[in-house]
């Protein structure tokens, strides 16, 4: 599904070069579920930007399902991302002014589904998370661990190749911290690949594989643990 190659990638400022990732290579298959460890700004986040299209890298390659990202022009890359990737981020980034059902659908607003294909995707993905019934309350009526299901709920009523979590249980307290990952667990089992960055070695234990990205160098994490 994911395939990088020699992948690097620098920011040029003022004439000074800061090498944010250096060059590594990293293959991820249809179905893994991957945590991303590592301290603050050792590139956790420059390296999920780069996988979710969001950011170009410097050097190297990347496919996705074997195609080359450097090929696609902007419009293909956001297509890409609204059909194939889904994101989750520890904010949550709802649109307080909308309901649930409203805040799953925008993404589905800009495919071709009609009406009743929308509302059967959002019902279903509010359903997987526990929220059909709430689908008419609005972000602020909801606790920060039933925000970040809705989050999940809008990440994969477009059925994505892939989910993308950025902290997904950041903002959360321990027992909400759990729900999340059992969803995304699940979610996974499902046949979702699931890419999860985190600070927390408990919660990515949980994956079936762990990379480690430290001072910009990506490497395997030996200390693995399997979902049990």
């Amino acid at each position: 599904m994911l395939k990088m190659k020699s992948l690097s990638k620098a920011f040029l400022t003022d004439a000074v070069k800061t090498q944010a990732l250096h060059p590594f290579d990293l293959t991820i298959e249809q179905g893994e579920f991957v945590s991303v460890i590592g301290p603050s700004g050792s590139g956790k986040t420059t390296f999920l930007n780069i996988t979710g299209l969001l950011e170009e890298h410097s050097d190297g390659s990347y496919e996705l399902d074997g195609q080359d990202v450097a090929q696609f022009t902007d419009k293909k890359k956001s297509a890409y991302r609204n059909e194939k990737i889904g994101f989750v981020f520890q904010s949550f980034n709802l649109i307080p002014e909308l309901n649930l059902y409203d805040n799953v659908d925008m993404p589905l607003r800009y495919r071709k589904f009609t009406r009743d294909e929308r509302d059967k995707r959002i019902m279903q993905a509010l359903e997987q998370v526990g929220l059909a019934g709430r689908k008419a309350h609005y972000p602020t009526q909801l606790s920060g661990g039933q925000q970040q299901r809705v989050a999940i709920a809008r990440a994969i009523a477009g059925t994505p190749s892939v989910i993308l979590a950025d902290e997904p249980t950041g903002n959360l307290d321990s027992k909400m911290a759990e729900g999340i990952m059992s969803l995304l667990k699940d979610i996974n089992a499902a046949g979702t690949s699931i890419i999860m960055v985190t600070h927390d070695n408990e919660q990515a234990a949980q994956a079936k594989r762990i990379v480690q990205i430290k001072d910009g160098h990506l490497s395997e994490y030996t200390q693995q643990k399997a979902i049990a």
